[in-house]
């Protein structure tokens, strides 16, 4: 029986998941990973059961970053303004950092795989559940299903990320986000989610 070598997991988990990123899971298989990565397919099989573990894995690696960046500076408690400020900035730091893992997410969020991820984003939900919570005992909340307070909430700002990601308006024109435009977005945002 060989050796793992955990660098080898780490390039294998990363290659894996730009080739997701790029041309979707539909795309992707052990075999061309294993072409990608310059190695036989049943090295892949030392690291990782089959795919579905691979992607697993991949998948719970990514909720642990975005989690840890999301949650950076940020407590439940907040008010609800500060709380929404520190999510919209870090969410951003984090779609501008990291994109092929947000496409990479994408990707498992339209797939089954969804469903099987939701218990490695509990730290996550639990955060956001209380801060919620908070924001509407508290009376700075208007109170929504939780599908209308995400829209509202974060939408804007996924559609600013992409326009920026893209590098122009819905005119053509070039677009670049700055903070002064993430802020008054913002600000509208907390404005339509008061009671």
């Amino acid at each position: 029986m060989r050796v793992k070598d955990e660098n080898k997991e780490l390039r294998l988990r990363k290659y894996a998941l730009k080739m997701i990123a790029k041309d979707g899971l539909e795309q992707f298989s052990i075999q061309k990973l294993a072409k990608k990565a310059g190695v036989s397919p049943g090295t892949i099989y030392i690291y990782f059961k089959d795919k579905d573990d691979l992607i697993l894995k991949v998948c719970e690696e990514q909720m642990n970053k975005m989690t840890e960046t999301s949650l950076e500076g940020f407590s439940p408690d907040m008010s609800f303004n500060e709380g929404m400020k520190i999510q919209w900035i870090n969410r951003a730091k984090y779609g501008l950092k990291y994109q092929d893992e947000v496409l990479f997410m994408e990707q498992i969020k339209h797939s089954s795989y969804h469903s099987k991820t939701i218990k490695a984003s509990g730290p996550f939900r639990k955060s956001m559940h209380d801060f919620v919570s908070n924001a509407i005992k508290n009376r700075e909340l208007v109170k929504v299903p939780v599908e209308v307070f995400w829209s509202v909430a974060y939408g804007p700002l996924y559609n600013l990320l992409n326009f920026h990601k893209r590098g122009t308006s819905l005119a053509g024109n070039k677009f670049v986000l700055t903070d002064e435009i993430m802020m008054q977005a913002l600000q509208l945002v907390l404005k339509a989610l008061k009671p």
